[in-house]
């Protein structure tokens, strides 16, 4: 029976009762569960609920908007040929509505009616429609020097936006004290947000006709994708769905980069202003789970300058492609693991894009020198 696991304890708890962290704020991940194969897919399906069969609970009315299911595009790039996966074609506009679906769909199920979450960017976007679109109430943390452009998405799907004073992390522990209150329904703290971003490996094994890239390249913060990849391509290889891992690569700005740090053998650094500022994330709350995922997958990570990912977000826009900086530095990634030999060039190599670069408009005037 699938429960709730302390990885670094190995102390579990039943799904029964609703949870977001172990013992002491210990964050959580669920033990092992069996995975499934291509007759289990629910091909009528066109969301990630069409992979229910691998998910450790069914509730009766999932809380979904078409998530998922998003295009895989061969295209040519500066330093070679890459599977550039667009999750950006999502409701709220990034790859969070996966695990928004699925960690809300749970807890409606489990009678949760209002949730709490601290984030300025997609995470709060995502939670606040997923919550609107299932008849929950939202509230919001967020720094108080946030910009009001970047509230309201959340704003507009209802939910209560609270300003923090003082830092991110400040932010973070108020709504971990607020939690007492409101159930904490964060996505970088809750479990089963990674139910649902294990759903990519599912959709890319799919997509690919039930083979697993060579390779894969994540933009990462907080290590969402990278560990929900890991647990979906892990469930493949148990159910004898795959042969083999593929490598994960986490792609971090080197101003704020300790995932990446802590992968490549580096000491930590203090953290600087980004232009990739959706992956600043400089306390991640899984940095052992994150890095024993890249590494037992048999990848790495890499470190990208301003400049890398600034030159990155024009190139991928020059051909159409227009994803915020936090993402195109997985396109940068790929280029500087290519030189280095680290990948291949024969090899199947997806580069995963998370954001629209819709909500990025500043930076990118900002990059081409034009007033708004």
């Amino acid at each position: 029976m699938t429960q709730y696991l302390d990885p670094r304890t190995g102390t579990t708890w039943p799904l029964e009762t609703p949870r977001w962290c172990g013992e002491g704020r210990a964050p959580l991940l669920l033990t092992d569960l069996p995975g499934i194969g291509r007759d289990d897919i629910a091909t009528g399906v066109r969301s990630i609920w069409r992979y229910a069969a691998a998910f450790p609970f069914l509730p009766r009315a999932p809380i979904t908007m078409g998530e998922g299911c998003t295009p895989l595009v061969e295209t040519a790039l500066p330093a070679g040929t890459a599977l550039l996966k667009c999750e950006w074609f999502m409701p709220t506009g990034s790859f969070k509505d996966r695990g928004a679906s699925v960690m809300l769909s749970l807890l409606r199920e489990q009678g949760i009616t209002a949730v709490l979450e601290d984030s300025s960017g997609n995470g709060g976007a995502a939670v606040s429609a997923y919550a609107a679109a299932g008849g929950m109430a939202a509230t919001i943390f967020v720094p108080a020097s946030t910009s009001p452009a970047k509230t309201v998405q959340s704003r507009a799907a209802g939910a209560s936006i609270t300003l923090v004073p003082g830092t991110r992390q400040d932010c973070a522990e108020a709504a971990e004290r607020e939690a007492e209150r409101i159930f904490y329904a964060s996505h970088n703290w809750h479990p089963f947000f990674l139910q649902g971003t294990k759903t990519l490996a599912y959709e890319l094994w799919e997509d690919l006709g039930f083979v697993a890239p060579d390779n894969i390249i994540i933009p990462c913060g907080a290590g969402s994708n990278v560990l929900g990849l890991y647990i979906g391509f892990s469930e493949l290889l148990r159910a004898g769905q795959i042969e083999r891992l593929p490598r994960l690569f986490a792609a971090q700005p080197a101003h704020c980069g300790p995932i990446a740090r802590a992968a490549l053998g580096l000491p930590a650094e203090d953290a600087k202003p980004t232009i990739a500022e959706g992956t600043a994330i400089a306390q991640p709350l899984r940095l052992p789970e994150c890095v024993a995922a890249l590494h037992q997958s048999g990848g790495g990570a890499v470190l990208l300058e301003e400049a890398e990912i600034a030159e990155a977000s024009l190139m991928l826009a020059r051909r159409g492609i227009y994803v915020e900086p936090t993402c195109a530095q997985a396109a940068a990634g790929f280029a500087r693991l290519l030189s280095a030999g680290q990948i291949a060039p024969g090899e199947s190599t997806v580069v995963v894009l998370t954001g629209t670069g819709l909500k990025a408009t500043p930076r990118y005037a900002e990059m081409l020198g034009v007033e708004i």
